[in-house]
């Protein structure tokens, strides 16, 4: 008898399991730069489990669910089989563990008010724009479930009697990864989240980020168009494709030189449109892989020369900033009560600041003939 456990059916779960259902689960609903999932069933093939494609084995274990949606939840990533995505033709072996993991969190799970602290730049009676510390997880979800950001918005907001952290129509309206820092807003009141929404969603709002990438461009401004999509070959990864092609979604990123640092230079991106990884994929396709990201590559050295002194200051820098070099600058959005337009900017965190600072350091000592060591 396999060894099963069986979640109950989740809104979540029912939405993907709906053939009418048109939503695409690759996106979630959520930010672009946001990669964690959360588990919502699991299950363990029999010792004496046949191999058999992997969309028949889950379609006769999970309630409602079709084979086209299995399918397509494959597709977007969404079936592991031991910790690894797989697509739908991949044949079950005895002892596999088959998970479903999706960008929302199952809504039955339990929000503990943990005392972490918040930075928070803006708050009023309806929300209140925070700026996230790399390192921190936005939702907890399967391996975080304590220590993220949503823990630390049920103790602050504690006290006030309409905000209710279990609650879907509260609380974040956007993400941003884990080990990408910068602002976010969050809504009080499901009013003002409903309205944040429909802004994000019609791209009204305003975000730019700053980036340190491998390399110097031709061109001091560019727009990188291109769809993506999950990579074909390693599917934790997000690839770009053709714009006018059937695979991946549409994903526009323009990007200005701010400073070039010998190597590597520092950017600001603008996006038009939110795709999971957006800047991360496009900037690697363009061969400018983000600084020190290191699903994509980038905390190797992908441009200057090969001498132990520089070997040696690389790997200094990649200490300095053991993250991709990304941060959500700024932020702007109409206040969903009053209509006013609403700018917030953030410092450059202090890894990232003290890492812009190692590379001018590099420069002047080349530049002088000394060592930088």
């Amino acid at each position: 008898m396999e060894e099963e456990l069986q979640y109950r059916m989740t809104p979540e779960m029912a939405e993907l399991f709906d053939e009418d259902d048109a939503e695409d689960i690759s996106d979630g609903g959520f930010d672009p730069e946001e990669e964690d999932r959360y588990e919502h069933f699991r299950t363990v093939a029999d010792p004496g489990q046949t191999l058999i494609r992997i969309d028949k084995f889950l379609v006769d274990r999970m309630n409602n669910a079709t084979r086209s949606r299995i399918q397509q939840a494959a597709e977007a990533g969404a079936i592991f089989v031991n910790s690894r995505p797989v697509k739908s033709n991949y044949r079950i072996k005895p002892g596999d563990v088959v998970t479903l993991e999706l960008l929302r969190p199952r809504r039955e799970l339990e929000i503990i008010p943990e005392d972490i602290p918040l930075d928070i730049v803006y708050e009023d009676d309806v929300l209140l724009v925070i700026n996230k510390p790399a390192g921190l997880v936005v939702h907890p979800g399967h391996g975080n479930y304590t220590g993220t950001l949503v823990n630390a918005l049920a103790y602050y907001l504690r006290e006030d009697p309409e905000y209710d952290p279990m609650d879907p129509s509260l609380g974040l309206v956007h993400r941003i990864d884990k080990d990408t820092s910068g602002l976010l807003v969050v809504a009080k009141r499901a009013e003002a989240k409903s309205d944040l929404c429909k802004q994000f969603y019609y791209k009204t709002t305003h975000r730019s980020y700053r980036a340190l990438v491998w390399g110097r461009f031709d061109y001091p401004i560019g727009t990188i168009t291109g769809n993506i999509g999950r990579d074909l070959k390693d599917r934790l990864q997000m690839a770009v494709f053709p714009p006018d092609g059937d695979i991946g979604k549409p994903a526009v990123t323009h990007y200005q030189v701010l400073e070039e640092l010998a190597y590597v230079s520092w950017i600001e991106c603008r996006l038009e449109t939110g795709r999971t990884h957006q800047i991360r994929a496009h900037m690697k396709h363009i061969g400018h892989t983000l600084f020190a990201d290191e699903r994509y590559g980038g905390d190797q050295i992908l441009r200057g020369n090969n001498t132990a002194n520089y070997r040696r200051f690389v790997q200094n820098c990649l200490a300095i900033c053991p993250r991709q070099a990304l941060h959500a600058k700024t932020l702007g959005f109409r206040h969903p009560v009053t209509g006013v337009e609403m700018q917030f900017d953030s410092d450059i965190p202090a890894d990232l600041t003290t890492l812009l600072e190692r590379w001018r350091t590099f420069i002047a000592c080349i530049s002088a003939g000394q060592d930088y060591i």
